[in-house]
């Protein structure tokens, strides 16, 4: 009997853990079990002729909210072409209404709910022997024309079931894909929105048995695993041992958390910024709603004092990126609260703010609540709302221009320095910046056409001209080293007109080619010759002191007491692309003018650039230095 295992992944780098835990767990019995991963946007006849050329006997969908519109299509294709073939679905999109896709398509034969392992396994066990399908607990099956769906099974031991994460065809695309890794199963809490609060109770996994999994991974080549843990961090014992065994033991593999915030302990903040490499780790965070109303309705604990106070500790200590996550929609949260929300998360100024929307999953406590806050939601997967009891669509509506935004200019941290200081200086706060742009976006018709990397400063540019934004001189200065800093090599074009004028720009070059130490002391040690300079350097003279802007966009903004300790924190000399401060040899090279540029700048108060108009800076930037390939950009005042 051959058996395909298949999901639809939403990109082609994920891969599914489900599939693989399946064939892990029964191919000891049944020898001939493929695994197929497909992507959502995989044309579905590519995928049928795919599975149809297999030959399989069973096929096994693992189905999940991305992917279960595409998959209830495939398998009405595939009952036509290949009627004799068992078509078994699982995952969380079809465990807590089996019923309902058994209904829905007709092409269905099998719905395996829960942990899925034992309950696939002996389901193929009746395919193959008897069909007593009634003795399949954790199984709903056809009989006749009669749906019939088998008391559940109990859950799962997890240190019974074979690893999934050793087989040989997955090496060479290890270095190539995510790799998706559990430590344990379910979760404390019961937030009304998330379908990990049906399963009450945490499960883990033997934790050397974990670390010797990791680290044939992390030997096999493997450059990224995401834990799905739903909170990673709830065991502080065995969360302790296993950062203590990354640190240890990363290779430069990189290792993304889901945490809870609110119960980090000190001692585990501690740990982490003195012993986490940068870069390493990374934390998901979800917030969801600041709105204590909002929060006791989805009966979700949470200290955002505790959680902010995490967020900014590690921060502060520069080596973790964080991910946070919001929803909108959620019960009690109208336009004016979600405002209230949005800029008291972004006061931290994460790598990246996630603005989702409320999705009415099956099996949710909140679905089943719909009515009460009198939600209208998508009939099919997403599900997401469309409207609430105090959030009609027009605010929906608005809200997704603002995210869109919000996704361009921030996440994607093209124009981190450009944003950082409209949010602070400019707009009345974060959310009335990303509002009143989207809101211009929409307005153009922007979101209907594509985007090359110099619209987004060109449309920011105009957005910002139209409005009769102050400070402009400011603002395009730091948007022209935000888009020197966008490039891995020296930008063929640029999109503003005023350059300098070709006697001043051979001046300057002239004069860094005679006294390259001026810049950095690894230019002067390379000893690039004029021509040779011209290839990897871009020059750009700004009417306005650098170092004291950036200065006043440096450290950490939240208001709180721990901010207020690390935002004295100045961001002043040489920096990479991304923004960070360059240390060694190139920030030793900054010339003594530009020392004293810094040091005379002072503590920001009032003014948020103080002196920036008594000069005016000469911006270097270097391409191509060293192994990073992050441009590198100084400041040499005039």
């Amino acid at each position: 009997m051959r058996i395909v295992l298949a999901t639809l992944n939403a990109k082609y780098i994920h891969t599914s853990l489900a599939i693989r835990l399946l064939k892990a767990y029964s191919e000891h019995e049944f020898k001939d079990i493929l695994l197929a991963e497909y992507t959502i946007k995989d044309p579905a006849m590519n995928i049928v002729s795919d599975l149809f050329q297999k030959l399989p006997d069973v096929i096994g969908f693992s189905c999940y909210i991305w992917n279960i519109e595409e998959t209830i299509k495939l398998v009405g294709i595939l009952k036509q072409v290949m009627p004799e073939v068992k078509i078994v679905l699982g995952g969380p999109e079809v465990s807590y209404e089996p019923l309902y896709w058994m209904k829905r398509e007709a092409g269905v034969d099998f719905v395996v709910n829960g942990d899925g392992e034992e309950t696939f396994h002996h389901l193929l066990q009746e395919i193959r022997d008897e069909h007593k399908y009634h003795f399949v607990y954790g199984a709903a099956y056809r009989k006749g024309e009669e749906l019939i769906v088998n008391p559940p099974r109990p859950k799962s031991d997890l240190n019974t079931l074979p690893t999934p994460h050793r087989f040989a065809e997955d090496l060479p695309e290890l270095s190539k894909r995510i790799v998706y890794f559990e430590t344990s199963r379910g979760c404390p809490f019961n937030c009304q929105f998330c379908l990990s609060s049906i399963e009450v109770g945490v499960r883990y996994y033997d934790i050397e048995r974990v670390k010797s999994d990791l680290l044939y991974l992390i030997e096999g080549g493997a450059k990224v695993i995401k834990f799905l843990d739903r909170t990673f961090n709830i065991n502080r014992n065995y969360a302790m041992e296993m950062f203590q065994f990354l640190i240890d033991n990363h290779q430069g593999c990189v290792f993304q958390f889901e945490i809870t915030a609110d119960i980090m302990r000190p001692e585990v903040l501690d740990f982490l910024a003195q012993n986490a490499p940068p870069g390493v780790f990374r934390f998901e965070i979800g917030v969801q709603s600041t709105n204590d109303e909002t929060n006791e309705l989805v009966k979700r604990r949470q200290n955002f004092t505790k959680l902010s106070r995490t967020v900014m500790k590690i921060k502060a200590s520069g080596n973790i990126d964080q991910h946070l996550d919001l929803i909108a929609g959620l019960p009690m949260e109208d336009y004016a609260t979600f405002r209230k929300t949005f800029n008291d998360v972004f006061a931290m100024e994460p790598e990246e703010l996630q603005l989702g929307f409320l999705k009415m999953l099956r099996g949710t406590g909140l679905r089943a609540q719909a009515a009460k806050y009198d939600y209208t939601y998508m009939e099919h997967a997403p599900y997401e709302i469309l409207s609430s009891h105090v959030m009609p669509f027009s605010d929906i509506i608005r809200l997704k221009r603002l995210e869109d935004v919000l996704e361009k200019y921030w996440n994607s941290q093209r124009l981190a320095h450009s944003v950082k200081y409209l949010i602070r200086h400019v707009f009345p706060s974060p959310f009335d910046f990303f509002q009143e742009f989207g809101d211009y976006w929409e307005e153009r018709g922007w979101q209907k056409i594509g985007h090359q990397l110099e619209d987004l400063f060109t449309r920011l540019h105009d957005f910002l001209t139209d409005r009769g934004t102050a400070s402009m001189d400011i603002v395009t200065g730091l948007m022209k080293l935000d888009y020197f800093l966008a490039h891995k090599y020296k930008p063929r074009k640029i999109w503003w007109d005023d350059v300098l004028d070709k006697s001043e720009w051979t001046k300057y070059m002239k004069q860094i080619a005679e006294q390259p130490e001026r810049v950095s002391a690894k230019l002067a040690e390379a000893g690039l010759s004029e021509r040779e300079l011209q290839k990897f350097i871009v020059l750009d003279e700004l009417p306005f002191r650098l170092a004291p802007v950036l200065e006043s966009i440096s450290g950490l903004r939240y208001d709180g007491e721990l901010g207020a300790e690390a935002g004295a924190q100045p961001e002043a000399g040489a920096r990479d692309g991304d923004g960070r401060e360059l240390r060694g040899a190139a920030a030793e090279g900054e010339s003594a003018e530009l020392a004293v540029a810094v040091a005379e700048t002072g503590a920001v108060h009032n003014d948020p650039h103080p002196g920036a108009s008594d000069g005016r800076t000469l911006l270097v930037v270097l391409y191509q230095q060293d192994e990073s390939q992050r441009a590198q950009y100084y400041m040499l005042p005039l």
